[in-house]
């Protein structure tokens, strides 16, 4: 069983994200790609301290790169989209 450091990767702040929380209390993270939604719900609730209702995942492909005549693909990553229960929420601004 994968540690829940491991299983979450980083929140993703961006400004559909952070719409996403005001209108309906849902969270985007970047998570490890073998990762499924149960171990991404214990391991949201483990780290942030949150009842979590729904987790859906979305798999990103990378995009293919070219430098001149160098062709190379970015790796493919697995998104999260965790929503939390009524009455919690997660500050990532917040000072520890």
């Amino acid at each position: 069983m994968k540690l829940p450091e491991q299983i979450i990767i980083r929140p993703l702040l961006t400004e559909k994200g952070t719409q996403m929380g005001d209108e309906s209390n849902k969270v985007l993270f970047e998570v490890a790609l073998k990762a499924n939604k149960i171990e991404i719900r214990q391991a949201v609730e483990k780290i942030y301290g949150v009842k979590v209702t729904t987790v859906h995942t979305q798999l990103v492909r990378g995009k293919i790169k070219a430098l001149g005549r160098n062709v190379g693909k970015r790796p493919n990553w697995k998104k999260a989209i965790v929503t939390l229960a009524e009455g919690s929420s997660i500050d990532f601004f917040a000072p520890a």
